[in-house]
């Protein structure tokens, strides 16, 4: 347990009693709990800022996902390489399943990236009905607009300043920027590229 908490550094006793299990231990969360208590072992917490909530009809709290395949969402997670150039990731979640379907690094994404990495995605899953996502440039372009209309699916847009209405990617940004962008060094894009597909 103690050498699971090292390496994995931003888990809790919940996340680690279950990477116990996957190996193979019979343990149950409290008696990890308990263990993680006696040994000290803690992770630091990140108090939330508290937001308003306004309710529009693209909000994650109006526009829920009710089935797979029925609401994605998207969004774009800024990264740099150990020599100081930045780098974009396009991560793609079916909010139903909390599932992320596909992240994509590039030095710059525009409309065509986007538009690239979601045709790919609906070869392989389908349409979903709505996509949502903030008003980024590459996701508000008129290219990016036609194309989804044209396939049969509806741009979810949310408000200006109103991040938590794409809770769901937000979150997984999040998480996916504590336990592994921010615990890694990148020396160039493309072994940042190679990890990600990992």
């Amino acid at each position: 347990m103690i050498e699971l908490a090292r390496q994995f550094g931003r888990y809790g006793y919940r996340r680690i009693a279950a990477l116990l299990r996957d190996a193979g231990w019979e343990v149950n969360d409290k008696r990890i709990r308990r263990l993680w208590q006696r040994e000290g072992l803690k992770v630091p917490m990140n108090q939330p800022k508290k937001g308003r909530l306004w309710l529009n009809d693209r909000s994650c709290v109006r526009l829920r996902s009710e089935y797979h395949n029925h609401v994605w969402s998207y969004d774009v997670v800024h990264c740099r390489t150990e020599d100081g150039k930045v780098f974009r990731t396009l991560n793609i979640l079916d909010e139903h399943r909390r599932e992320c379907l596909a992240i994509r690094g590039k030095r710059k994404l525009n409309s065509g990236d986007v538009i690239d990495a979601l045709s790919d995605l609906f070869i392989l899953r389908g349409v979903p009905a709505y996509i949502r996502s903030d008003n980024g440039p590459e996701f508000v372009a008129q290219a990016v607009q036609d194309w989804i209309a044209v396939v049969g699916a509806e741009a979810a847009y949310i408000e200006f300043g109103s991040p938590w209405e794409n809770g769901c990617c937000k979150s997984f940004n999040a998480r996916f920027r504590d336990e592994f962008l921010n615990g890694e060094v990148f020396y160039s894009l493309r072994e940042a590229q190679i990890l990600i597909q990992q």
